[in-house]
């Protein structure tokens, strides 16, 4: 997929011959413009896809180049030799993960060269982050993460400097621009009208103007060069042609056709400064054309200007182009809402991919987990976490898998299918680096070298030690800075066990059949016939152990009834049933007194094989059923029922490939419903997009509300933009948004909250309503490129099978941001379950941290320093009891670290965050001088105010 959005970012290369050098002021380094004329800003680039239709390595190297022509060494190699030849030319690059792997490959000679050309301004690396990730399918913690790796200046030292101009995550990272080429059709049409194509992003209603404030343009192309003027090698466009004894000579025509475009596209912008992207995905591998070509078109259109033209035309940056409209000192408005969701034409909605590739969806927030945890305990368990007694272990290869999941054709699920089993393997390689260094960690940290085994399989009842032992223990560890609940099943084949937590005490567990369904999904892997449950607990940042013993083999569990239960409910929660299908029908707080009735079933829509309307179908990238009516699966699923002290649920098979799982456990909060869904059937020529619907008594009026990436929570409405009119052409896909943890309906009593397990598409199409996309199975490709339909073989090849789980909660809405914060946190750093014997148990923190403080990072960042980051992760209004700044003490917040030191970065970890500044853009307004809602006490005792991240250098001393 062809991605937009391009991060202002001119970077100075950590690279060895950088670091002593002095970076030159970015002013300096722009090329002069005229201010009495056009100035069109040529912005010679690449976009290098960091897998799509390719893996990363076929792109790095050109490799099966009959999928595409496309190899980006080349790119850089002949970029480079070409800036050379002409001090005027300019190119920006994108891929950090590109660019890395080239550079460690060139000699000094090379690397001087690159030096130089950044420090003159004339190689600019922009976005800064391994890749340029998605903006639906992403969850802002890996966001963050990758732009930590990516950006160059990783390691600042005192006495360095950096050439930086850089982008809340993007503001508080120190960007100044943000410019992209995809947004709704309707959108663009009407800003083209009202010169508002570029304005001031603001990103936040938590933190004072102008802190997530983020100038954004809209460029005019996509980011492709104007019709008539690509010049790569794959291209067949005409170049010019300036031998006048030549048949084909053609300066004056394409000087014409190139100041009629310049002067078109200023109409619809606010200054004489205008933009264009000179290339497009995977060119400039050979460069020569390029910018023998570009050269020419300077020359002869500038030219023009002694007879009386007006358009002066010269190489550029973004950084260059936002600087001189910086300068031009107008007034930008402002927008507050996002951009979703996007259609490029009437019947062409993006809103598929919120869903496509379900399963490497999941596997991608696990891998995250994971990947907190590793660095975690690579913190915690100092060097012998990387070298321990089970190898040599790290969390950089997970770290860089989980940076190249982030693309924009990666977790989006946009990407052919063998790139996508490439981008689970690379996850894979770092799972196993990871647990090799969590193994060392907690030997470490629990005294006991015996071995640990990771049952990855627990969601469909595989685990061999499990399965096969009549004594083994579980470690549990939280990565999250607050005690854990969190309920387990572990497959065995006894009928009775002992289960004590951490002091020897008796855990309450129950053991529970496996059902037809799980057996099924196993498909020959393991062999449990039971499941043990019960509910651990465990400490913030830190372990507990649990003993697990056989009892007895003798007899078996009671079977599930199969009858549908009247209700289910514990002292919390209450969830009642139709007696005679066997349906959610109701949901009681019974702490609140809250109740609604709320139905639950499954439906799937016709993918569309285009029309007399419009030949659109629907395909990886693109939502667009056949009909606004989905096909009900079942109306009265089978139905049986399980009920004993530790667990309840309710289970319903809908089909031969949907079932679900209802399930309340005692002392919990919120009712879970696991889903599992596949092989979806086409043998009927039909291509399917499944969704689950929840329709409830709520009187939502058509307003429903999703996460942003995770964090702050955005308003929808059915059939309505915020910034334009919306002319509705697609009723179901044109009202579909991302959900990345969450999303809620409510009213002025009631809210229901809606926990998902990965990103995932949502929408509400009626009255009390919220359905949420979970499998997508299609027949045809959409036209965006990729050439191939969605559809998945699955493991087996016959379809692929995917389980998850939604959290449901009713709360006031009031008091629903204190449930679903925490719930949306702990689906997103799971606790990580490892088995053998150990330690009773442990915690890194001396507390937990406050409600509203979320620890959003701990890494190693050299041999005696540490990452830290601490985000505030209410917004400004939304809880009366935690929307509040909050003070922590981080010299008092470890137990095994002595903190002696501490300096606050970025958000990206590439600047002390004393040294950021930002330009200033004037909206209208008469904003207040920015002061902190409330300072720091003490250089140790750190306030976070709502929706800050605070981003700190700690040196430390293992205690």
């Amino acid at each position: 997929m062809a991605e937009s959005r391009l991060l202002l970012c001119a970077l100075t290369l950590l690279l060895t011959a950088a670091s002593t050098a002095r970076a030159l002021p970015v002013h300096t380094s722009c090329p002069a413009t005229k201010p009495s004329m056009l100035n069109v800003h040529l912005v010679p680039h690449t976009h290098d896809d960091v897998g799509w239709l390719k893996t990363v390595d076929q792109y790095y190297y050109g490799g099966r180049n009959y999928i595409q022509h496309a190899g980006v060494q080349y790119i850089l190699d002949s970029v480079v030799s070409e800036l050379q030849k002409d001090p005027a030319r300019r190119f920006i690059y994108v891929e950090t993960a590109f660019f890395h792997r080239w550079w460690s490959e060139q000699s000094a000679k090379t690397r001087n060269i690159v030096t130089q050309l950044v420090q003159e301004g004339r190689l600019e690396f922009v976005n800064g982050g391994w890749c340029m990730s998605d903006e639906a399918s992403t969850h802002y913690s890996a966001v963050i993460d990758q732009m930590t790796l990516g950006l160059p200046c990783l390691h600042i030292r005192p006495g360095q400097k950096y050439l930086h101009r850089s982008d809340l995550i993007f503001a508080n990272m120190g960007y100044d621009g943000f410019f992209f080429g995809r947004l709704d059709y309707q959108d663009k049409g009407r800003r083209m009208k009202m010169k508002e194509m570029e304005m001031v992003w603001r990103a936040s209603e938590s933190l004072k103007p102008p802190t997530a404030d983020l100038f954004t343009g809209v460029l005019p192309n996509g980011y492709n060069p104007p019709a008539g003027f690509c010049w790569d090698q794959s291209c067949s466009d005409d170049p010019v042609q300036d031998d006048p004894e030549l048949e084909d000579y053609n300066v004056d025509d394409l000087v014409n056709k190139f100041i009629s475009i310049s002067k078109a596209q200023a109409d619809v912008y606010k200054t004489n400064h205008i933009i264009m992207t000179m290339g497009s995905d995977f060119q400039y591998e050979n460069a020569i054309p390029w910018y023998k070509n570009m050269d020419k078109l300077i020359h002869y259109v500038n030219a023009r200007q002694k007879n009386g033209s007006a358009v002066n035309v010269l190489y550029s940056t973004p950084s260059c182009y936002l600087q001189e409209l910086n300068l031009a000192k107008q007034i930008w408005p402002i927008k507050t809402d996002d951009f979703f969701p996007y259609a490029d034409d009437a019947h062409d909605f993006w809103t598929g991919y919120f869903t496509s590739r379900p399963a490497l969806k999941r596997y991608e927030r696990l891998s995250n987990s994971l990947l907190q945890t590793c660095n975690q305990l690579e913190v915690l368990g100092g060097s012998q976490s990387r070298d321990g007694p089970f190898g040599k272990g790290d969390s950089e290869t997970m770290r860089r898998a989980m940076a190249v999941a982030q693309h924009h054709d990666a977790v989006s699920g946009t990407e052919k299918q063998h790139v996508a089993n490439d981008y689970a393997k690379r996850l894979g390689i770092g799972w196993d680096h990871c647990q090799v260094l969590v193994s060392n960690s907690l030997a470490a940290l629990s005294g006991s070298n015996v071995p640990r085994v990771f049952c990855e399989n627990l969601n469909i009842s595989v685990c061999p030690l499990t399965e096969g032992s009549k004594r083994f223990s579980m470690n549990v560890y939280n990565p999250l800075a607050r005690p854990i609940s969190w309920s387990v099943h572990l497959p065995v084949n006894g009928s009775s066990y002992s289960v004590q937590d951490s002091n020897g005490m008796a855990v309450n567990s129950q053991v529970i059949p496996v059902s037809k369904a799980t057996q099924n999904l196993r498909r020959g892997r393991g062999y449990a016939k039971n499941e043990l449950v019960f509910q651990v607990q465990a400490p913030p940042l830190g372990f507990s152990t649990y003993s697990i013993i056989l009892l007895g083999r003798a007899g078996a569990p009671d079977e599930p009834k199969r009858a549908a239960p009247v209700s289910m409910q514990n002292k919390y929660l209450k969830a009642t049933f139709d007696p005679t299908t066997g349906l959610l029908s109701g949901l009681t707080n019974l702490e609140t007194q809250q109740s609604i009735q709320l139905s639950q079933n499954f439906y799937w829509y016709n993918a569309s094989n285009g029309n007399d309307e419009s030949r659109q179908t629907s395909g990886a990238y693109i939502f667009r059923p056949n009909s606004s009516t989905p096909y009900t699966i079942s109306s009265k699923p089978v139905v049986s029922t399980l009920q004993n002290s530790v667990v309840q649920e309710v289970r319903q098979q809908f089909s031969p490939w949907v079932s679900q799982v209802v399930r309340l456990y005692e002392g919990s909060r919120d009712l879970e419903l696991e889903w599992t869904i596949g092989p979806v059937p086409v043998d009927d020529g039909l291509g399917k997009e499944v969704i689950t619907r929840l329709d409830s008594s709520i009187s939502s009026a058509e307003y429903f509300y999703t996460d942003s990436n995770g964090r702050e929570v955005l308003q929808r409405r059915k059939d309505y933009r915020p910034t334009w009119d919306l002319k509705q052409t697609e009723p179901v896909a044109g009202n579909y948004y991302p959900m990345n943890s969450r999303a809620f309906i409510k009213d002025k009593g009631s809210q229901l909250t809606v926990v998902t397990d990965r990103s995932q598409g949502v929408s509400s199409l009626n009255n009390g309503s919220l359905e949420i996309m979970l499998h997508r199975r299609l027949l045809y490709d959409d036209y965006r490129g990729v050439g191939e339909p969605l559809s998945e073989p699955g493991e087996f090849g016959d379809g692929l099978v995917v389980r998850g789980r939604l959290l449901l909660t009713l709360t006031p809405p009031e008091t629903a941001a204190d449930a679903h914060r925490p719930l949306a946190q702990g689906m997103v750093l799971q606790p990580l379950l490892s088995f053998q014997d150990g330690t009773p148990s442990f915690s890194a923190l001396q507390a937990s941290l406050p409600p509203a403080v979320h620890l959003l990072t701990l890494s190693q960042w050299d041999k005696d320093s540490v990452l830290l980051r601490l985000e505030h992760q209410y917004e400004s209004s939304e809880s009366k009891t935690y929307s509040k700044p909050v003070t922590v003490n981080l010299q008092k917040m470890f137990s095994t670290l002595k903190v002696v030191g501490a300096s606050e970065m970025s958000l990206g970890a590439n600047q002390w965050k004393a040294n950021m500044t930002r330009l200033q853009w004037n909206t209208g307004e008469i904003l207040k001088p920015l002061q902190a809602e409330q300072g720091d006490p003490t250089p140790w005792e750190i306030t976070l105010n709502p929706m800050e991240i605070r981003t700190f250098l700690l040196n430390v001393q293992l205690r």
